[in-house]
């Protein structure tokens, strides 16, 4: 499970990469629609819960490991 969410928090972050670079691209040339203006918001939610979970898990571990050893 956590490899899973390693590798969908690696394509997220690709994903929030390009809609930031056509944010400002599209920026650059005229006033964007908000659609594209708001893009970037649900890969950057993706990217905060899969990243809060990725930090956690050594944690959990440890915590575990600590729990089979009492």
């Amino acid at each position: 499970m956590s490899n899973w969410i390693r590798q969908f928090h690696r394509w997220v972050s690709i994903v929030f990469t390009v809609t930031v670079l056509a944010n400002f691209a599209v920026m650059s040339q005229q006033p964007p629609p908000p659609w594209i203006v708001y893009s970037p918001l649900p890969p950057l939610f993706m990217l905060l819960f899969s990243g809060l979970y990725l930090f956690a898990v050594p944690y959990l571990a440890k915590r575990r490991a600590a729990r089979r050893a009492e």
